[in-house]
């Protein structure tokens, strides 16, 4: 077992104590014996520890596995492990504050009966929601981006990005056929995957291979690598959307004429695996034309701008997959490894802009952070 395996065992762990309580509070109230409450709850709290292991493996190493598996046991059981999540916090400043407010108010000190029943029932039912729901649903954002040099001829240039796919067994092949229809009713200019298209392992490139294929836009459809591309062998993804008809730029770039006018496409590597080399992709820019770069992991951008490149698309964070609703861009969980997390961010004329991705990775869920489909129109400057 990998030292990260233990480490969320350990808090899987952690955060079914709650749970165990929830369970005999709630028993307790159905009229069963106190013993015997506690000991229900106790065994369902250790199935669901080691029910974790399964689904961990399962992320770990993505696999095809039938519909009924997935959508009857392992997205339940998720939103149960959300739940548990939920739970933790509360709980723990619970338990630290209920004493030192009691002894304030000389009460009693002691828990109130139900609390963590209901703390728990409040989290599986807006996890339920974060499951299902809102993973399901998607929005199309517009987006109007300055680009200073840009020709005449390129303005209203309009790039639909795509992001963090993850097609997997928990996001299949059926689900991602959406966003095609999406993209190609918006009619876009150029189609730019920003890399993280697999969740893990190799089963999947096929399904992701004809989705991709299914785009449609005038200048094509150009993709960069993210990490997971390479959660196993990425060669293999990469000749099938060659032959698929998109083109997967890896430290290098393309010119795009329009009326006289030019705009350079290019992209970098993964950076997680150390194949990124942003001087080999920008080695063939023209002079005075701009530059629009797909990096999937958004921390390269003070290189880029040094560099001069006047806008990068990224994914990486899915803007953290939970955030405070309608707050999402200031408090969302990639904050706590990201400083570039979600949405515009500029450094000089250079922008940034950070996908909030479509698919999901680790826990299935997606709580205040949309999934979306961005089409970023550029207008001269």
């Amino acid at each position: 077992m990998s030292k990260f395996l233990r480490v969320l065992l350990a808090i899987t762990a952690a955060c079914h104590v709650p749970f165990v309580v929830a369970v005999g509070e709630g028993t307790r109230r159905l009229g069963l014996a106190s013993p015997l409450c506690w000991l229900l709850g106790v065994a369902l709290g250790v199935l669901g520890v080691v029910l974790f292991l399964g689904r961990a493996k399962n992320g770990m190493h993505d696999d095809k596995r039938p519909w009924q598996e997935t959508f009857l046991v392992d997205l339940p059981y998720y939103i149960h492990w959300s739940a548990c999540i939920w739970c933790l916090v509360p709980s723990v400043v619970y338990l630290v504050l209920e004493p030192i407010v009691d002894a304030a108010r000389g009460a009693p000190i002691g828990p109130v009966p139900g609390f963590f029943l209901w703390t728990y029932l409040s989290g599986f039912v807006v996890c339920a929601y974060a499951v299902t729901a809102r993973r399901w649903f998607f929005q199309v954002r517009e987006l109007d981006i300055p680009v200073r040099g840009l020709d005449p001829s390129f303005d209203g240039y309009t790039i639909a990005q795509l992001s963090d796919l993850h097609i997997g067994a928990n996001t299949p092949l059926w689900w991602g056929l959406r966003w095609v229809e999406a993209t190609n009713a918006a009619k876009p200019d150029l189609v730019a995957i920003t890399g993280d298209m697999v969740t893990s392992g190799v089963v999947f490139h096929e399904d992701i291979a004809e989705l991709v294929g299914g785009l449609e836009a005038k200048d094509g459809v150009v993709v960069s690598m993210g990490n997971h591309d390479y959660f196993g062998d990425g060669e293999p993804l990469i000749t099938l959307l060659v032959q698929n008809g998109a083109r997967v730029l890896r430290n290098e770039g393309m010119t795009v004429a329009r009326e006289g006018g030019r705009l350079f496409v290019s992209a970098i590597d993964d950076t997680w695996t150390r194949r990124a080399d942003l001087t080999r992709a920008l080695e063939a820019r023209p002079d005075g034309v701009p530059v629009v770069l797909l990096a999937h992991d958004p921390d390269r951008f003070p290189q880029a701008a040094e560099r001069g490149v006047d806008l990068v698309l990224s994914g990486h964070t899915h803007g953290g997959q939970i955030a405070v609703p309608f707050l999402a861009r200031w408090i969302n969980a990639s904050k706590l490894a990201h400083h570039y997390h979600l949405g515009i961010y500029r450094i000089g004329s250079s922008i940034l802009h950070v996908h909030p991705g479509l698919g999901t990775t680790g826990p299935p869920i997606r709580l205040g952070v949309a999934p979306a489909i961005v089409l970023l129109r550029l207008r001269a400057a």
